[in-house]
């Protein structure tokens, strides 16, 4: 981990996969991570914790499966939002974003239950493969 100032559009210039977070720091037990992505990602659900998303750059919509029925959060630059435990939701950008998360260190991207994954997806990471 750097004892230096982690400039975050040095880091989102770094690399070029699509729904492929990156750690950027830990705080305590949590990874601080960074994304690009674009299109949609998987239904999926993360069963013991919650997932933290700050947009810094673009337009990230989040579909949400609730008790009261299904709905989608539209977070523009700048915009918090988190994802209960135990909330199906599946991330997209249709113009694509840049994403920063905040999970516990080790949370797969598909989460703990999630829809079938395509061939093109790492069904370990949840990186798309050869984007």
């Amino acid at each position: 981990m750097s004892n230096q100032p982690i400039p975050l559009s040095q880091a989102l210039a770094s690399f070029d996969a699509l729904w492929s977070p990156r750690i950027v720091t830990r705080v305590n037990d949590y990874d601080v991570r960074i994304a690009k992505v674009r299109g949609e990602h998987l239904w999926h659900v993360h069963d013991d914790t919650d997932e933290f998303f700050l947009v810094l750059d673009g337009e990230l919509h989040i579909s949400l499966r609730e008790p009261e029925g299904e709905r989608t959060v539209l977070l523009p630059q700048g915009a918090v939002f988190t994802v209960p435990a135990g909330t199906e939701h599946k991330p997209s950008a249709p113009s694509g974003a840049a994403i920063l998360l905040f999970e516990p260190t080790g949370t797969p991207t598909v989460g703990d239950r999630h829809d079938e994954i395509p061939d093109h997806v790492d069904a370990t990471t949840g990186h798309i493969l050869n984007p």
